[in-house]
Parts: structure tokens; C-alpha cells; sequence
């Protein structure tokens, strides 16, 4: 059976990756003369934030008017203070892309979660990801294994795990009894998440008690099994040199502002408060659900204040669009080391099965908005669109954009995920670790440049300084009690400060 065509339109923040989006489906719209057979599309969303009901300033959500018509989906599909995982948005995509097909139409995935759309094209790489979501789903009963395992937890990891804690944990023991939990029950994806991030440590209990075995005997199954796709994939990549994008990205954070980001932030305040029970909490906040938007941490301690400043106001905008240019360049990365990986992988497997690209991928140079647009960026995408749906010959990647030949030559990344999983284990630098209740964690990919990071070699050179010190004390001491000795033996008067028995 063939698979059914997706078109994947990536980018960083602020890129335009929604007005692409918008302009496909209306060309889709108006194609007339094609052998495709599409008439439109529906875009759906792979924006994270974006799923959110409202914040529509704080998430640069397309405006009714731009969207011009063409349906848009699982966008504003939660409400602010509830949790949306990926697992749940793939099982959402999944229908709706189906619905779409039926409807004769073209799915078009849009937005800058990346990690959403590889793990909606490649199934089969998240332990818990085929697993239906809701309160239909029940805990597998466990295997042998793991049953053992969860009989020789101590009393008060045992009461942990019957009853996981929901919500944010801002209690440093807790979370680092919930980290020797996991360490207990599945150590190998135990090592892959910092003690800290409780949240993630949570999420991998619930997983092993969802499938009833270690998330770590899943992932070696599914590492054992070849990358497959879903979708026949047609990948756009939308890019723009940062010395260009940054600039706009600033502009745009002060467009937010004028648009009425305070006001939505004071909004995402109020929920927070409703549903945290006291406000030494609210710095946890910040990792889950909308609260990860860009702006709502950097501008909180500013409406916190009874009478804030112009500077602060001034220092909470430089803080967002700092954060907003470092987005930009994670996502830039997570394309580059995550997903062209994943998707040269699943091409050369492709080609060689039946000479055919499984997932094409192009870039598309979106550094000048203005004049340039429409030849570089919107013509070459509908054009190579339509021949992607046409089964005909696809151009060179690097014949459209000069850029593509750097933004694509890839160092090899391990896809399969025990691979992955092994090299983003972390490990404990026990010189960089105050208190060892708390231990200082690295990823071991990462070893390398830490053990060469400033603090690491101060702390170093600090801890030889000391050892030197002792060492010579000792000496000293050594040499002290035999010249003591040695007086002593010839008769002489031991000093004052000395006694001797």
C-alpha cells in the first residue's frame, strides 16, 4: 500500500512558515489543469504554544484574516493551565490528517515543534506514543521483571510509586526521590534525565506503568526495527540567515507589546495563581503547558512589581528577545542534529527498497521578506508541491537553495533511539557537585566541554591547591615529629608548644 501525501512546512520562529502554509492551500485551491486530483488543503497546527485557547499576542498565532479562508486545526484546542504531550497531539494529527485525506484535500503540518512533527512522520520511537490518551487507557499489568523490581523498593519510594505526585514539584527531596525511583525501576532511561526535571522523571514512571515494563526494553525493541515513515513526507524547510532574521524578530517582539502582550501575559498570571497553591511555586511554572511561552517568564517579575520602572519594562523586552534570537538558533539545531538525520536515513532506506524518496527535503531561502519571496520561497514550493504530488521528477535540493548545501551537510547522528538515548545519558561531576544530595549532572556527550568549562577547571584547580597544601602540611607535620623525635633522643627539652607523653 502507498503511503499518502503530507507536506511539513519547518522554520524557526518568525520565519513565515504560516503565510507559506496559507499560500500552498490556495494554490492547492486554484489548481486546476493538475493530475494530483487535490483541491485545497487544511493546515494543522505543530506549533506547541499554539494549541492553546486565547494567548494569541504571546504565541504569534495567525490572525482569521490572514488565515484567508483555509481551515487551520488543533489550534486553539486546550485551555492555558492543562498539559498538551506529544503523545496526545500525534494520535490528534493522525485522525485529522486522515479526515483530511478523505475530504479529497491535502494535510498540511505547520509550525516550529519539530520534535512533534519527526515523531508524527516516524512512529515507532516513543515509548508511549501509540498508546491511545484519555481516561479510557488502563495500566498494564506488570511483567515479571519489573514486579520484582517494585517489591524490593523501600517503603516510602513504594507509597511514591503507588501514588505519583501531579503538577509541579519544586521540592528538591522529592524530586530526587522520584529520580532513585526511576533509577530503581529502569536505570539505562533513569541516566538520560537530570534530577531536576522532575517533570520528564515523572512522565517516565507513568510511561512504565502505561506499558507495564521499562521504557528502556521498548526503546531497544524499537531500535532493533527499521526507521519507517507514516506519510510520504515533502519536507520544507524555511530559512533565514540570522544577521536577517534577528532584526525581525526583535521588531516583532516590540509589535507584541503594542499588540497587547502584558494583557495576555497578567492573563496566563491569574490562571497560574488559580491553580498554585502558594507563589514559591510560580518559578516552576514556567516549564509546563502555555507558561513556556516566550515572554511569560522574562516580563513576570516586572508586572510583579507595585510600581514597576522603565528600565525594568526595558530589561523585560531585551530579556525576550534574547530568549526569542536563542529559540531560533535551538531550533536551527534540533533541524540540523534531530530530524535531518531521522529523514536521510529514512531516504537512503527508501531508495534502496524502491529508488523513490520517502521524505524529500528542501530549504527555501527566507532571508530577504520583501521583493524576493515570492521567487525564492513561494513559486519553488508550489511548484516543487506539485510535482511531489504528481510523482514526477523532483529537483536537485541544492539547485533551489544555495544555502542547502551547508544547512545540509550533516555530521552522522545516531537515529535509532537506544543510540540516542545512550548518548544523551548524563553523569555526575562530582568535583562540580556542593552537595551530594544534589549531585551536578552533564550530559556525557557533553563531558568534553564541560570538563574544559571555566567553573569545572577553577574548581579543579581550587581542589589541587588544597591537595598541594595538605600535602606539604603533612610533610611539614612529618618532619616536625622527627626532629622532635630526634631531640628527644639526644636528650634536648621538647619546645613549649609541643607535648609529650
Amino acid at each position: 500500500m502507498s503511503l499518502r501525501p503530507l507536506i511539513a512546512i519547518c522554520g524557526t520562529t518568525g520565519v513565515g512558515k504560516s503565510k507559506l502554509a496559507i499560500e500552498l492551500a490556495l494554490a492547492l485551491s486554484a489548481s486546476e489543469g493538475h493530475k494530483h486530483g487535490y483541491r485545497g488543503a487544511r493546515i494543522i497546527n505543530a506549533d506547541a504554544m499554539q494549541t492553546y485557547i486565547g494567548m494569541d499576542v504571546i504565541t504569534n498565532k495567525v490572525t482569521r484574516q490572514e488565515m484567508r479562508g483555509v481551515e487551520h486545526l488543533l489550534m486553539d484546542c486546550k485551555r492555558p493551565g492543562e498539559q498538551y504531550v506529544i503523545g496526545e497531539w500525534v494520535q490528534d494529527a493522525m485522525k485529522t490528517i486522515d479526515e483530511t485525506h478523505e475530504r479529497n484535500q491535502l494535510p498540511i503540518v505547520v509550525g516550529g515543534t519539530a520534535y512533534w512533527i519527526q515523531h508524527l512522520v516516524f512512529p515507532n520511537r516513543l515509548p508511549s506514543i501509540e498508546r491511545p490518551a484519555g481516561d479510557d487507557a488502563v495500566d498494564a499489568p506488570l511483567s515479571p521483571a519489573l514486579a520484582e523490581r517494585v517489591s524490593c523498593l523501600p517503603p516510602d519510594l513504594l507509597r511514591l510509586w503507588a501514588e505519583l505526585p501531579e503538577g509541579n514539584i519544586t521540592d528538591p527531596v522529592l524530586a530526587m526521590s522520584l529520580h532513585k525511583l526511576l533509577s530503581l525501576l529502569d536505570p539505562i532511561v533513569a541516566a538520560r534525565w537530570h534530577w531536576r526535571d522532575s517533570r520528564k522523571v515523572v512522565r517516565e514512571l507513568e510511561v512504565i506503568k502505561e506499558n507495564g515494563r521499562p521504557a528502556s526494553e521498548i526503546i531497544a525493541e524499537q531500535s532493533r526495527a527499521p526507521i519507517t515513515a507514516r506519510y510520504r513526507t515533502l519536507f520544507l524547510w524555511i530559512h533565514a540567515n540570522p544577521d536577517a532574521l534577528n532584526p525581525r524578530l526583535d521588531a516583532r517582539v516590540d509589535q507584541m507589546v503594542e499588540q497587547g502582550l502584558l494583557e495576555e501575559i497578567m492573563t496566563l498570571q491569574r490562571i497560574a495563581s488559580e491553580n498554585t497553591a502558594s507563589q514559591d511555586t510560580m518559578s516552576s511554572i514556567y516549564t509546563t503547558g502555555i507558561y513556556q511561552a516566550i515572554g511569560y517568564k522574562e516580563f513576570h517579575h516586572y508586572l510583579s512589581y507595585p510600581e514597576p520602572s522603565e528600565e525594568a519594562f526595558e530589561k523585560a523586552v531585551e530579556d525576550m528577545k534574547q530568549a526569542t534570537r536563542k529559540y531560533a538558533k535551538r531550533q536551527v539545531a534540533w533541524f540540523r542534529n534531530k530530524l535531518l538525520p531521522a529523514v536521510k536515513t529514512m531516504n537512503e532506506s527508501s531508495v534502496s527498497e524502491s529508488g523513490s524518496l520517502v521524505a524529500p527535503t528542501y530549504v527555501l531561502d527566507a532571508t530577504d521578506v520583501g521583493d524576493k519571496w515570492m521567487s525564492s520561497v513561494q513559486k519553488p514550493a508550489e511548484r516543487i508541491t506539485h510535482d511531489f504530488l504528481e510523482g514526477k521528477e523532483l529537483p536537485d535540493p541544492f539547485s533551489v537553495c544555495e544555502a542547502a548545501r551547508e544547512l545540509m551537510a550533516i555530521k552522522y547522528k545516531p537515529t535509532d533511539p537506544a543510540a540516542v538515548l545512550e548518548a544523551r545519558r548524563l553523569v555526575t561531576c562530582d568535583m562540580c557537585t556542593v552537595n551530594k544530595d544534589e549531585p551536578f549532572m552533564v550530559e556525557n556527550a557533553n563531558w568534553g566541554a564541560h570538563v574544559k568549562s571555566r567553573t569545572h577547571r577553577r574548581l579543579v584547580a581550587r581542589a589541587e591547591r588544597l591537595a598541594d597544601e595538605n600535602i606539604a602540611r603533612r610533610i611539614a607535620e612529618r618532619q616536625k615529629k622527627k626532629a622532635l623525635e630526634k631531640s628527644l633522643n639526644n636528650g634536648e627539652a621538647a619546645p613549649d608548644n609541643d607535648i609529650s607523653h
